[in-house]
């Protein structure tokens, strides 16, 4: 910050009232607006009892650009003028002014995400021709993408983008610790890593010993408030086991649980290592599927684990219609599946999960006989309380709806009624098929097969 020598208090001791020269242009507020700017601004620290005599400060910074920001401050919105300046210079002035973290509550906050209002909104471009393997996001919507041996980051806004290139040859595992920092790890080379995305080198290079003293792949990530799961398979893929990592301190291992040792004949769907990791926090317990395509079909297993006590609470044995794809939503106390065979959306009640529960199809029934793998590279992924599908290149949402428990019907199932919602308008539809689905602040981020771009999905009435 530049001063300069003027003669007007700021503030008189009968009002509140204070003035800024920003640019050479005088701006009159009251310090009650400049201190929501927060403890740490440059702006609510302006006018403490000890410099209460000070001159008019002086910044040396576009007045314009200051008259967005005061109003933000006096309303906790964007003016309209807004959309006339470029959000990558309204970011810096923030940043100048100590006030991003307000800019991003307002732009990118995960309460404003509305699952029906959703619509492809643009396209970010990748370095180099490789696609995407693997993209993970924050909560405050930055996400980091995986494309051949680099990792390209955007930031909450998706004005910056930086690339790294990663030791790795392909990475098939990602997971967003922060905006600038990620875990990452591959099916063909050993170790998960924890990369400094901002500096663009690996931080801690973590390894699993198996018992046959072989290199020890990644095959999912996973994260807790305090944890980070990490499935490793030896590199002669004859012994698996997820190994839990303090997160908030040294990345030291706590516990390994769910170890499996296969000799000869003996392999089964109990001992396929995990391939997703999901953490249902209303619960505290860890979500681990996995499946393999075999002579017989395709099987697979899921298991529920008591990470503190290192014990699997529960299990179920896929033989039938296996699942594509598996996830849970912890608000709603829901798992649900895509079969791989039927293509259709399945649910299990977490609050009446027992060993004999089985799955409930919430779509056609009569698919389930004599289905052909119509479930092959479908996905499903929840956010919240929302559960999204995507079949082939379309995307499907399934919400709960609360109706009277008298009612019955076609998916209503003691008192539980979802409903289908096919997503996007008609141009965003019928495209290649969709290989991720991740949601971030308040956007979603799809990928597709065969393309380089990432599309940003958010609402058609939101602003900048």
């Amino acid at each position: 910050m530049n001063s300069s020598i003027g003669s007007q208090n700021p503030k008189s001791e009968s009002s509140n009232i204070v003035t800024l020269n920003v640019g050479g242009e005088l701006f009159q507020t009251t310090q009650q607006t400049l201190t929501l700017a927060g403890p740490n601004s440059i702006l609510s620290n302006l006018f403490s009892s000890s410099n209460s005599n000070a001159n008019i400060p002086f910044f040396d910074r576009d007045p314009q650009l200051f008259s967005i920001i005061l109003s933000f401050l006096r309303t906790g919105n964007l003016l309209s003028k807004s959309k006339e300046f470029n959000l990558h210079d309204l970011i810096v002035e923030s940043q100048f002014y100590g006030i991003e973290h307000l800019l991003i509550n307002s732009l990118s906050n995960p309460s404003q995400f509305n699952p029906l209002n959703l619509q492809k909104s643009m396209l970010l471009p990748l370095n180099g021709r490789d696609i995407p393997s693997a993209i993970s996001t924050t909560s405050i919507g930055s996400v980091h993408v995986a494309h051949g041996s680099k990792v390209t980051s955007f930031d909450w806004s998706l004005t910056r983008k930086s690339t790294i290139l990663t030791q790795f040859v392909a990475i098939d595992s990602l997971l967003a610790l922060s905006p600038d920092k990620a875990a990452a790890g591959a099916t063909d080379f050993s170790g998960l890593q924890i990369i400094d995305l901002e500096k663009g080198f690996v931080k801690e290079n973590l390894n699993w010993v198996n018992s046959t003293r072989s290199s020890s792949t990644v095959q999912a990530i996973g994260s807790s408030n305090e944890h980070l799961f990490t499935c490793f398979e030896s590199g002669r893929r004859n012994s698996n086991a997820i190994v839990v990592y303090d997160l908030l301190g040294d990345f030291r291992p706590v516990i390994e649980i769910a170890r499996n040792e296969i000799y000869g004949a003996e392999f089964d769907c109990t001992t396929i290592p995990a391939t997703k990791l999901n953490w249902i926090s209303s619960y505290n317990l860890l979500m681990a599927s996995g499946s393999h395509s075999g002579p017989t079909g395709v099987l697979g297993s899921i298991k529920l684990w008591d990470v503190r006590s290192g014990n699997s609470i529960w299990e179920m044995k896929e033989t039938v219609d296996c699942f594509a794809d598996v996830s849970v939503s912890s608000s709603s106390s829901c798992m649900f599946k895509v079969g791989i065979n039927s293509g259709e959306v399945f649910f299990l009640d977490l609050r009446k999960l027992t060993p004999e529960s089985e799955w409930v199809c919430l779509g056609n029934r009569a698919k389930l006989i004599n289905a052909k793998k119509e479930g092959l590279g479908c996905k499903v992924e929840c956010n919240g309380s929302n559960v999204f599908v995507s079949k082939g290149g379309n995307l499907e949402l399934w919400s709960e709806v609360l109706v009277n428990s008298s009612r019955s019907g076609e998916n209503v199932v003691e008192d539980r009624v979802f409903k289908k919602t096919l997503m996007g308008r008609a141009k965003d539809m019928n495209g290649n098929r969709i290989t991720n689905l991740r949601f971030g602040g308040n956007k979603m981020f799809v990928t597709r097969k065969d393309e380089q771009l990432i599309e940003v999905w958010k609402g058609s009435n939101e602003g900048l």
